[in-house]
């Protein structure tokens, strides 16, 4: 596959270690970053249709995203969900239960950070959006046929100076419904000139914010 780096080492990930790939927009691509309310640029969408899974005559991959965007407090969320097929293409090839890559893009504002103090009891609702996660997890790994691979798109939220990153309980949450972390890919925010990486001017992003993050996970049987 295109996103497995080939260096013989990359097979055999350690506990500390997992294959990593940068994701940089091409020169032709006007916008590197995201537009105001997404999690990937468009760029980085076309990209994983036509890189993620290859198809013998180059046409891009049909594609399932979920978009979870937060609408109130709580696990208030509003799921939008989009199938991207190609031009020309017959409907049941893009049917939803035949196409091989579920992108979700997690929203930062779906998700808080954690608080302090004494522990919820378990018969108290969920209080924040990742506690509904193994739940959408566990979804996703029934609609996927075992070929496709799952892609969880989020980037990390920045409020006055506190920094929350979500990628540690998206991938426990994966494993713990069955899926299997392959990769991850950091979509840069920026285009490349000579040696440095320059941002676009008057994006809505906050500051110190450079990249998104794209995990590749892949169905395998429950044991």
């Amino acid at each position: 596959m295109p996103h497995t780096p080939s260096s013989s080492n990359a097979h055999r990930p350690t506990r500390n270690r997992l294959p990593a790939t940068l994701w940089l927009p091409g020169p032709d691509q006007p916008y590197a970053a995201p537009a105001a309310g997404q999690v990937l640029p468009d760029w980085a969408i076309d990209r994983i249709r036509t890189e993620i899974i290859p198809r013998p005559d180059n046409r891009p991959s049909p594609l399932l995203r979920v978009r979870v965007e937060q609408t109130g407090s709580g696990t208030d969320t509003e799921v939008r969900t989009v199938v991207s097929g190609s031009p020309g293409e017959d409907d049941a090839d893009q049917a939803v239960p035949g196409v091989p890559l579920l992108l979700a893009e997690i929203h930062p504002d779906t998700f808080t950070p954690p608080a302090c103090g004494t522990p919820a009891p378990l018969s108290q609702p969920p209080e924040t959006a990742q506690d509904a996660w193994p739940g959408f997890f566990h979804r996703a790994h029934r609609l996927l046929p075992p070929e496709g691979l799952l892609l969880v798109a989020t980037r990390q939220r920045r409020d006055d100076g506190e920094l929350t990153d979500p990628l540690g309980e998206v991938i426990a949450s994966a494993r713990t419904a069955g899926f299997t972390y392959l990769q991850h890919i950091a979509v840069i925010h920026a285009h490349a000139v000579g040696n440095r990486l320059v941002p676009d001017s008057g994006t809505d992003l906050p500051p110190g914010l450079a990249h998104s993050d794209l995990l590749i996970l892949s169905p395998h049987p429950y044991v």
